[in-house]
């Protein structure tokens, strides 16, 4: 695959897995701006003015988006946010925003915040700190089938009902429905929304849902949205790393950063090292929100 295309294809992973979908479709709402713990709204206009300050730590971030953040702090990055708010000695604020089309434009950008907590390594839209965490895409069945799905190449898959997370009306572009595709499974590929019902919490749940259910037999998801709710299941659902590594399939496995406007090198520095030195204590966090995590990089924190 060209270096173009790895590009588009980590753009992808951007939206479906850690910003969820956030460039492809801006969900039109206010953007309002609380202290953690009290989440009292703001006016965008006070947002959007309200200078940074070397007292506050002030984060983008989505209010419905679990397992990662919502508007209640019950997030995986809500709970860093509250480390390196913690450990720099700063109050910590939020700028509330769907994470759709302009998020990081109507917010990084814009000046509401400084702060985004997860991000791909090289997205070129921030500057990202050396990455924190290494995850992929997993395989999610029920544990009373014993598929002990690990390849994608696993003959069963051209007869297995296999769901994916669908961007709009198309999930051929997903990394795992490229794949997928390029060893002719597609007629039993069945797309649900990585938006949801935004009024209702938790929209990406619904495809780990159907695994529970038995709508689909495998499920083939981002490893961070996976893991937690498969635990939270009524049914024991298991999850297991997709292992491939055909140098013709789109990537699978992502290096994971925070975001500072670009040039703002003593916030990406100070972020760096609370990371760096707090190593074990954000492993943990990551662990108790079911996580799977890979080895990390070279040059992570």
């Amino acid at each position: 695959m060209s270096s173009g295309a790895n590009k588009a294809v980590l753009t992808l992973v951007v939206t479906v897995a850690a910003l969820g979908a956030m460039d492809y479709h801006f969900w039109t709402r206010p953007s309002p701006v609380s202290k953690q713990g009290s989440f009292t709204p703001v006016p965008v206009a006070q947002a959007a003015t309200t200078p940074s300050a070397a007292t506050v730590l002030r984060v983008c971030a989505d209010p419905n988006n679990l397992p990662f953040s919502n508007q209640r702090g019950e997030g995986f990055e809500n709970v860093l946010a509250r480390l390196l708010a913690r450990e720099l000695g700063r109050d910590l604020e939020y700028t509330w925003w769907p994470q759709r089309r302009g998020f990081i434009r109507q917010t990084l950008k814009a000046e509401r915040c400084d702060l985004v907590m997860g991000v791909p390594a090289n997205f070129e839209m921030v500057e990202p700190t050396a990455p924190y965490y290494r995850s992929g895409y997993v395989f999610v069945t029920r544990t009373d089938r014993k598929l002990n799905l690990h390849s994608l190449d696993d003959p069963r898959l051209h007869a297995l009902a296999i769901g994916l997370h669908a961007i709009g009306d198309d999930y051929a572009n997903v990394p795992p429905a490229q794949a997928l595709a390029s060893r002719g499974i597609v007629t039993n590929i069945h797309g649900y929304s990585i938006y949801g019902d935004y009024s209702r919490p938790n929209p990406p749940r619904s495809l780990i849902d159907a695994v529970a259910r038995g709508e689909v037999d495998v499920a083939i998801a981002w490893g961070p949205l996976a893991g937690y709710f498969a635990a939270r299941e009524p049914v024991p659902l298991t999850v297991t790393p997709v292992i491939d590594k055909d140098e013709h399939d789109p990537a699978m496995q992502f290096d994971i950063s925070a975001g500072v406007r670009r040039g703002d090198a003593a916030l990406k520095t100070a972020v760096e090292g609370v990371f760096s030195a707090r190593r074990s204590e954000v492993d943990d966090v990551l662990r108790n929100f079911h996580v799977p995590l890979l080895a990390r990089s070279e040059g992570q924190t």
